[in-house]
């Protein structure tokens, strides 16, 4: 099953951000320990492009558990890049 993660940055996000840039790539390569496989992941940036402000990761999962858990583990999370989180079941249609 899909699932988008919907990561906003929160307050410092984008120092905090490009302070723990390489662990969370490190990371990501990490998914499949968590039974989750990363389908596309980048930032959310502002209109001009270029300034990063979010992540937007598209998973699959066997279920929402797994999703939490790779979620919760990612060090955007514990370093406090991201002000909120949403994880949402995700139907493909096109593309």
């Amino acid at each position: 099953m899909l699932f988008a993660i919907h990561a906003l940055d929160g307050d410092n996000g984008l120092q905090r951000r490009l302070t723990s840039q390489d662990a969370h790539k490190a990371h990501l390569a990490t998914a499949a320990t968590y039974g989750v496989t990363l389908i596309m992941s980048g930032p959310l940036v502002e209109d001009d492009g270029v300034t990063m402000k979010g992540s937007l990761l598209i998973v699959d999962a066997d279920g929402r558990a797994a999703v939490e858990a790779f979620n919760g583990a990612d060090p955007y999370r514990k370093a406090g890049v991201w002000g909120s989180v949403t994880i949402t079941a995700f139907q493909k249609r096109q593309g």
